[in-house]
């Protein structure tokens, strides 16, 4: 049977009656972790395409990509991010969200932070559940060298808590570390975040990063 996504909510308020908003969202519930590193779910590939479209390649310079994602789930959201490179059907997944599938660390990480995973969450690879996204595309050096900070960010284990540093907190680090303007606040729900990341940006398709310095 097919659940809507539980796992991986992410973002919130202080507000009045949060527990029991929390507990009548997730009580009962217990998510099963997808894979990080999955193929990516496509089932609407379109019946009414064409059987020969002509190839587009306008990001031929541009081979890896960071996909800013929000998706709907039990509460408030999520938002994550999808990396990989173009020429794969594989795509991997970074977000931020409590660890486990117990109800309890989401409730008390609206006051206190809590241990974190940072890998994908029930749904984050489900396209039907997606509400918004945006996809920026870098070439094959500064790929690598987002991709390693991604890894790093996830090693790093951080807390999750609502408020303080939540999932938009957690992909507006990757998005800072392309040289991308991000919204003023985290605190927004995540359909808006990456919306918001979007058309600040000027819906630009691809960055470069600035050189390394030396050590």
């Amino acid at each position: 049977m097919q659940d809507t996504p539980r796992k991986g909510i992410c973002w919130g308020f202080f507000m009045t009656g949060v527990f029991a908003l929390a507990v009548s969202f997730w009580a009962g519930t217990g998510g099963a972790s997808a894979q990080q590193l999955a193929v990516r779910s496509e089932p609407e590939k379109a019946a009414a395409e064409p059987a020969v479209k002509p190839v587009r390649k306008p990001q031929a310079h541009y081979p890896y990509y960071v996909d800013f994602r929000a998706r709907t789930a039990a509460s408030y959201g999520h938002a994550f991010v999808w990396f990989g490179r173009t020429v794969d059907r594989k795509v991997e997944v970074a977000g931020l969200h409590p660890a486990g599938e117990s109800t309890v660390p989401y409730i008390l990480g609206h006051v206190l932070p809590v241990p974190s995973e940072t890998g994908a969450s029930y749904g984050d690879l489900d396209v039907q559940y997606l509400t918004a996204n945006y996809r920026v595309y870098l070439n094959e050096a500064d790929g690598r060298r987002v991709f390693a900070y991604i890894k790093k960010l996830q090693g790093n284990s951080p807390m999750w808590n609502a408020v303080t540093y939540n999932c938009t907190a957690f992909i507006g680090d990757i998005a800072k570390y392309m040289g991308l303007k991000t919204p003023y606040t985290h605190l927004l729900y995540p359909e808006e975040w990456v919306n918001n990341l979007k058309k600040i940006n000027g819906e630009r398709k691809s960055v470069q990063l600035a050189p390394e310095r030396e050590q």
